[in-house]
């Protein structure tokens, strides 16, 4: 049985850090001439940089936890049904970075992934057995997951701009694991996939030696929504709280673009996150920003799965409102 000490958590960050990060330095060379990412009207780089830094991440979260699946004994939920679907999702994330998929292919691809996923979890696992019958919960998740996917691989468009979002969520995670809220498995998935950030913002500080990729965004999301779903089971206001900047993020901008009759699922940069670039913040000051803001988050979500009152709920999302407003407002007015 693995021991969810603090040790044993420091021991899974550091090799998964370690690895990804060994990973991704052998791998460079050889994105750096199959595999760069040039820049164009609605990039935020501004030389030819490589891509393809998920390679690294995916394959040190995969290593680890198949490590840990063979030689410790975790407990349900079962991490099978996540790990095979991130590691197709890779691959199509790799497809798609060296030769630009249509959007239906994606689409499919992560529905199908999605499906596999939500109909493998446990019969009993339930999340509003009082509000929805178990089909249309699962439907309902089915299209979350993808919708959260999506919502990773839009907001990975500045240096650690993914680190600044997947570290307070992934860090709460193994928190609340820790404290007894989330199951032991759960756990460990958020502790290696923090381990793996980390090891790849070493080389995607800004100005970034390497981008993660949709072969890194698209596995990442579909790892942060399998997690996110066992917080919303454990608690649904944290759930909400870990993820509120990412959703609100994507979801405004997604149907502001609608509204003004915009290819929604084409490459722009009118994210929040881009418009403050745009306007004149540098970018270690956005994903300041954006990781600060996650951290409050992850303060918040906290202490509501402890209080476990409505006035703590309320209060909670209130004060994580307020800190998701005030950070969006800030990008689009910029300096």
């Amino acid at each position: 049985m693995f021991e969810a000490d603090f040790a044993s958590c420091v021991a899974v960050v550091t090799a998964s850090a370690v690895l990804s990060a060994g990973l991704i330095f052998l791998l460079k060379p050889l994105l750096a001439r199959h595999l760069l990412a040039h820049p164009n009207e609605r990039s935020s780089h501004a030389t030819a940089t490589p891509e393809g830094a998920g390679y690294g991440v995916m394959g040190a979260l995969l290593a680890v936890c198949t490590a840990l699946l063979l030689f410790a004994t975790l407990p349900p939920p079962s991490l099978i049904p996540v790990l095979a679907g991130a590691a197709v999702l890779t691959v199509v994330g790799g497809l798609d970075d060296a030769h630009a998929l249509a959007v239906s292919w994606r689409l499919l691809a992560q529905a199908l992934v999605a499906l596999g996923v939500v109909l493998l979890m446990p019969q009993d696992f339930r999340l509003l057995p009082d509000l929805l019958p178990l089909g249309l919960e699962r439907a309902l998740l089915v299209i979350g997951v993808v919708g959260f996917v999506n919502a990773i691989n839009f907001l990975d468009g500045l240096d650690w701009m993914t680190v600044a979002q997947v570290v307070p969520m992934t860090l709460g995670a193994a928190i609340l694991c820790g404290l007894g809220v989330l199951p032991v498995s759960i756990g460990v998935l958020a502790l290696t996939l923090l381990g793996a950030m980390l090891g790849f913002a070493a080389f995607n500080k800004h100005p970034a030696r390497i981008f993660l990729g949709d072969a890194g965004s698209l596995p990442i999301g579909l790892v942060l929504a399998y997690m996110l779903i066992y917080v919303a089971e454990a608690h649904i206001v944290s759930a909400i709280l870990l993820a509120l900047y990412t959703l609100a993020d994507a979801a405004l901008t997604f149907f502001r673009r609608l509204r003004n009759g915009e290819r929604v699922f084409s490459a722009h940069r009118s994210h929040f996150y881009q418009r403050a670039v745009t306007q004149g913040l540098r970018v270690p000051q956005v994903t300041a920003r954006v990781f600060w803001l996650g951290l409050w988050l992850m303060t918040l979500a906290i202490a509501a799965a402890l209080a476990r009152t409505l006035a703590a709920d309320i209060s909670a999302l209130l004060m994580g409102l307020a800190g998701v407003w005030f950070v969006l407002f800030n990008f689009a007015k910029g300096r």
